[in-house]
């Protein structure tokens, strides 16, 4: 379970990989057991219940050097959980889909720690900055939009230029998230410029979503913000302004066949035409639509 970038960077450097067909908490078992693993890349979202089925099997690790990443998704306590389970560090790292593990993944958190907090150290296979809102380069301490460049850095946008071109600027990626870098060089994540809900490790885009409802029969409009959840870290959840009769559960049902299942969203909420809160140029303000979610 990881990044591409893993997968590529062991296989030239004359390592193994060993491929699990989705999330089979048994059959990671069994390769825990079988397996020297230089990094078993535990996704969050899916740390408790591997942690489960080590526990019920009684699972002897046979060797493993590194596990987990983004731990800032994952319950502390679960963090220190699997560390003991497999005696193995975390990996305390912090990237995208679109950069790999970069731009930090150097930091590793000990066996049977349950952290709390997370900064972090670059990793030496990327340039990263951290700048204010005109482009410059932020001082130590100060809040900044992480920048970044390196070999794990895809190429752009499929089909979306427009994206590609706002994200790509003075030869940096725009992360969209900010973070300060402290007096001794570590990182640490403070929040995101633009919205993006990061559910299991996996960025998902609110305005995918809300094309895929609004092109189904009835929904006149769509919102989709993030939720708080104890096992992802955060889902989308969506508000609808349908003008006939349907059910959260056929609408769900229709997403799927447009959407991977980590993008489907986990509950919808029917509304009034007109309630949804949108700024004076008719753009949806997400922040308080999650107020209103969240007061309902």
């Amino acid at each position: 379970m990881g990044a591409l970038d893993n997968s590529v960077s062991t296989l030239v450097s004359g390592g193994k990989v060993v491929v699990v067909d989705g999330f089979r908490p048994d059959e990671l078992a069994d390769v825990v057991a079988a397996e020297r693993l230089g990094w078993l890349l535990v996704m969050p979202g899916t740390v408790a219940r591997l942690a489960q089925a080590l526990r019920d099997r009684g699972t002897r690790p046979a060797g493993v050097r590194l596990c987990g990443v983004m731990p800032d998704l994952v319950r502390p306590e679960e963090i220190a959980e699997i560390t003991s389970l497999l005696d193995a560090p975390f990996a305390n790292t912090f990237g995208a889909t679109e950069t790999g593990c970069p731009p930090c993944s150097a930091g590793v958190i000990p066996v049977g720690e349950a952290p709390t907090a997370f900064p972090k150290e670059q990793s030496g296979y990327c340039e990263v900055r951290l700048v204010d809102p005109d482009g410059r380069d932020v001082p130590d301490g100060v809040p900044g939009e992480l920048c970044m460049r390196g070999p794990t850095l895809f190429s752009g946008y499929w089909n979306n230029p427009e994206a590609t071109n706002t994200d790509f600027r003075d030869g940096w990626f725009h992360m969209g998230d900010v973070l300060v870098r402290e007096a001794d060089g570590r990182l640490t994540f403070v929040d995101r410029v633009k919205y993006m809900i990061k559910s299991g490790g996996e960025n998902i885009y609110p305005a995918e979503i809300e094309r895929v409802l609004l092109r189904l029969p009835g929904v006149l409009e769509a919102g989709v913000v993030r939720r708080s959840d104890p096992t992802w870290g955060e889902v989308p959840v969506a508000v609808v302004v349908h003008a006939g009769e349907t059910s959260a559960d056929a609408l769900q049902q229709a997403c799927r066949q447009h959407l991977p299942s980590y993008k489907v969203p986990k509950d919808i909420v029917f509304a009034a035409p007109g309630s949804l809160p949108r700024n004076p140029s008719g753009k949806l303000v997400r922040r308080e639509l999650e107020q209103l979610l969240a007061e309902r």
